[in-house]
């Protein structure tokens, strides 16, 4: 695969990924939604003009490139972003992957280990989507997406791990995790280290989830880069405020941690099934939940705080082009 970058429109070269948001869900539901499209029918035409908005607003940014790590079994839809893609000309990552186990589709893969090896049959299905493409649509997933559980990575989930990790040996496909809440960074780093992955094509992801330098410094000590990708998120399954994300980013960036930080925040902007009717309270915690929050809030923080152009650059451009397998790239501003 060398440096070349799967996109829902063809490969793309890590140095042209430009200023990347690693971790934006366009369209997104829990399985189970699937049984309930009678009082929640797919709308897709509602649905693309919601995501070519979503795709413009980030534009509007300079974002070139966002990565879309929706799980297979949670609505992911190749076709849907290609078309945003088309009329955007954002460039769209998709995944290839499996959620954790406590919001997975877990039945399916534990009925067939009952008839043989289950792990294999995750590793074929990882390779056929990464290298021949998604079902027919011809779209090649451009990541592997990985989660594991608050406090635990599963048997069930380890097998995804193991395979991930053999099959980015034979590709280079870069590979995105989910950590629930600020819990089993350093594991999953250490598990896939441990079966042969390239740590700098390894994201683990909502690492900041998780106050707490240490959790931070046992993770990065593998040589992963780490997602503070969840900016916007406050105080909902663990989250913490933005103001203490913040605080955690710019003592780890003090510590020289810059070249492994990467930046987004996780947004559902189509959630899939009924409408949702979030109460008041939750509305309030979810407010600056939005694809621009960065570079609306945080960024200007971050300036305030003394982060560069430079190190801004690093965490959008620079860092999600390594983790793509390109060469360091020329220093720019970032706004």
């Amino acid at each position: 695969m060398g440096n070349m970058v799967n996109t829902v429109t063809g490969p793309v070269a890590a140095e042209d990924l430009g200023k990347t948001l690693m971790h934006e869900h366009f369209i997104f539901g829990y399985p189970g939604f699937q049984g309930d499209t009678t009082l929640g029918p797919y709308d897709r035409n509602a649905y693309l003009q919601i995501g070519i908005e979503v795709a413009e607003r980030a534009k509007a940014h300079g974002v070139k490139t966002v990565v879309d790590p929706t799980p297979n079994e949670c609505g992911r839809d190749p076709e849907l972003l290609r078309e945003i893609s088309e009329r955007t000309g954002v460039q769209i990552v998709c995944a290839t992957g499996y959620y954790y186990e406590g919001e997975s589709a877990t039945a399916y893969f534990k009925f067939r280990s009952a008839m043989g090896n289950v792990e294999d049959e995750i590793y074929e299905m990882y390779m056929k989507e990464i290298t021949e493409g998604i079902g027919n649509t011809g779209i090649k997933a451009g990541i592997i997406k990985l989660a594991s559980s608050k406090d635990q990575i599963t048997p069930y989930e380890q097998m995804f791990f193991r395979a991930a990790a053999r099959v980015q040996k034979e590709t280079g496909i870069t590979i995105l995790t989910h950590t629930q809440e600020g819990t089993m960074g350093p594991q999953q780093a250490e598990l896939l280290v441990s079966n042969g992955a390239d740590p700098t094509r390894v994201m683990i992801g909502h690492m900041d989830g998780n106050t707490n330098v240490s959790y931070h410094l046992q993770t990065l000590q593998y040589g992963v880069n780490i997602g503070f990708d969840r900016f916007g998120l406050e105080g909902l399954v663990g989250t913490p405020h933005d103001v203490d994300r913040v605080a955690v980013l710019l003592g780890l960036i003090g510590l020289g941690y810059q070249n492994q930080i990467m930046l987004s925040h996780d947004t559902v902007n189509i959630w899939l099934g009924r409408p949702l009717h979030m109460p008041e309270a939750m509305q309030q915690m979810v407010a600056n939940w939005h694809i621009t929050h960065i570079f609306d809030n945080i960024i200007p923080k971050l300036k305030a705080a003394g982060i560069s152009d430079e190190t801004l650059h690093t965490l959008f451009v620079s860092n999600p082009a390594k983790t793509f397998g390109a060469e360091v790239l020329a220093e720019q501003k970032v706004s």
